[in-house]
């Protein structure tokens, strides 16, 4: 038996909201029985059970669709979910649940790693009360160990899950992988974050500062305004250079960082590597050649039935 005033103060709403909230759920089928005068309350009776979760079409779908997304991102849990509430689908929405499961794709994204739930609630948990978390944590070379971290935000970014995180023992940032925690345990309070810092641009900064096989450094003849609007924020750091910008990025393909450069729509210049005017010398002669009349020598113009 729980008294009205009780259930008020722990709900955080008033006594007359409670007496209105047991006649909706009596209305319901749900038997609540209450009690008044001193002693009294309100009580489930006994025996009850709930009713079964009751969705629309459209509520039904965006459930699975979300579970589906999540399936695919590597959240444990999400596959046993979504084949509960497959079951119990109507036959017509079950068979197009099939459909989205088996024909939904991810372009661009690479396979992710599983990512507990559990852990994901802990940390999101941590942060919002800003507490620390005692981990069990494999680095990327496989050796595990121990860390205190006070979590400062928890970022989805291209099927991975990331936690900005100062490192209690080295008081530095750092930025670990969800799916390498391997335990999660709520500790001691934690300092929040820095006013203005944002989780989701340091997670980006990071990924954009992390070592390939070229390091880049271009002068570009435009301002970093202009620059940041043509491209995304991983590729690299932006600075403003007098009325100009460097670009400091990296790369595993000189190719591929050519004709990135070359698509800016900007002039500029190589600061560093060497390697990379070379490569800008190639795509500047498979350009010219292409353009070249003389490629043209011998080829037909397309018939009607050929022009799209």
């Amino acid at each position: 038996m729980v008294d009205g005033p009780a259930a008020a103060r722990e709900l955080g709403v008033s006594e007359r909201t409670i007496r209105r909230y047991a006649v909706a759920l009596h209305d319901i089928g749900i038997p609540v029985d209450g009690q008044p005068g001193v002693g009294g309350g309100y009580r489930l009776r006994a025996g009850a059970r709930l009713p079964p979760l009751m969705l629309a079409d459209e509520e039904a779908a965006a459930t699975v669709f979300g579970l589906v997304l999540a399936e695919r991102r590597g959240l444990s849990g999400a596959d046993g979910a979504l084949g509960k509430i497959a079951r119990a689908l109507p036959a017509r929405l079950a068979r197009r649940v099939e459909r989205l499961r088996d024909e939904l794709r991810f372009s661009g994204e690479p396979e992710p790693p599983p990512a507990s739930s559990e852990t994901l609630l802990l940390i999101a948990e941590a942060v919002r009360r800003h507490r620390s978390l005692r981990i069990g944590y494999e680095r990327g070379d496989g050796e595990w160990n121990s860390r205190e971290i006070d979590p400062l935000g928890l970022v989805a970014r291209r099927g991975r899950w990331y936690v900005p995180a100062r490192d209690r023992n080295s008081s530095a940032l750092r930025t670990f992988r969800a799916d390498r925690i391997t335990s999660a345990t709520i500790g001691a309070p934690a300092e929040p974050p820095e006013p203005g810092f944002d989780p989701v641009q340091h997670v980006v900064q990071m990924l954009a500062r992390l070592p390939w096989g070229w390091q880049i450094e271009v002068h570009l003849d435009a301002p970093v305004e202009e620059i940041a609007a043509r491209i995304p924020a991983t590729f690299g750091q932006l600075t403003a250079d007098g009325t100009g910008t460097r670009l400091e990025m990296s790369a595993d393909s000189l190719t591929w960082a050519a004709g990135v450069l070359a698509g800016l729509g900007a002039d500029f210049h190589v600061v560093r590597p060497d390697e990379l005017r070379d490569e800008l010398t190639r795509l500047s002669a498979r350009l010219s050649s292409a353009a070249s009349p003389t490629r043209l020598e011998g080829v037909s113009p397309p018939t009607k039935e050929e022009t799209p």
